[in-house]
């Protein structure tokens, strides 16, 4: 059964979840829930910030989120990491997660 809670805690301008990020991957992508975290999938590897930065990037762009509203909180050195966005609710965070990911909360194995 694959795991389909996502943990999104709101906050005053925004919310903030977990991500576990996999560097080296062979495309730039969000792959599904891990643990209770966004699993990002990104080609570049973790050294000097570069993953960071374009976990950052990516996000921008998949989620139509200005760059300057996400913040990776926690984590810095770590597979593991806090990730913020302001401007957006739960609500509208899921809504945008389903629209790329149809079937990312789902409970069954379709």
């Amino acid at each position: 059964m694959p795991e389909t809670h996502l943990r999104i805690s709101p906050y005053k301008s925004g919310i903030r979840f977990s991500a576990v990020i996999q560097p080296r991957s062979s495309q730039n992508e969000v792959s599904g829930i891990h643990k209770n975290s966004l699993k990002i999938r990104l080609t570049f590897p973790p050294l000097d910030g570069v993953a960071n930065k374009s976990c950052i990037i990516f996000l921008s762009k998949w989620l139509g989120v200005n760059r300057c509203k996400i913040r990776i909180v926690t984590g810095l050195r770590n597979k593991n990491k806090t990730i913020k966005i302001d401007g957006i609710n739960e609500s509208i965070f899921r809504n945008k997660l389903t629209t790329k990911i149809p079937n990312i909360f789902k409970d069954n194995n379709s």
